[in-house]
């Protein structure tokens, strides 16, 4: 059993680490485009580029988000105590509502 719960501590720090670099990724890609449309010429509508760059990064951290919801949920079944089921129940709150303010925001940029 002792096994398999270190195991499961290793997938929580692995998936924890996938989602820091999604929002990590994100970011990077966010701060290249917008130095891009600030310092590069271009055609292309300099307010219709910086949407798409906020539309993106708004992804990725829709995305990591979702990836820091699932290590918490794991992290609390590996080792359950009331003070990490309140603490995943406020944790997992916040960012759903994050979620849905982002996911509402992308659907609306987009419509």
């Amino acid at each position: 059993m002792q096994i398999v719960h270190e195991s499961l501590e290793v997938v929580i720090v692995i998936i924890s680490a996938l989602g820091a670099m999604v929002v990590m990724w994100g970011v990077i890609e966010a701060i290249k485009s917008f130095v891009r449309i600030k310092f590069k010429p271009s055609d292309e509508d300099p307010i219709a580029a910086s949407e798409a760059v906020r539309q993106g990064l708004g992804a990725h951290l829709l995305l990591g988000l979702e990836i820091f919801i699932a290590a918490d949920i794991i992290s609390t079944v590996v080792s359950p105590t009331w003070d990490k089921v309140g603490i995943l129940s406020v944790i997992v709150i916040i960012r759903t509502i994050l979620s849905y303010f982002l996911e509402k925001e992308l659907r609306e940029g987009h419509g």
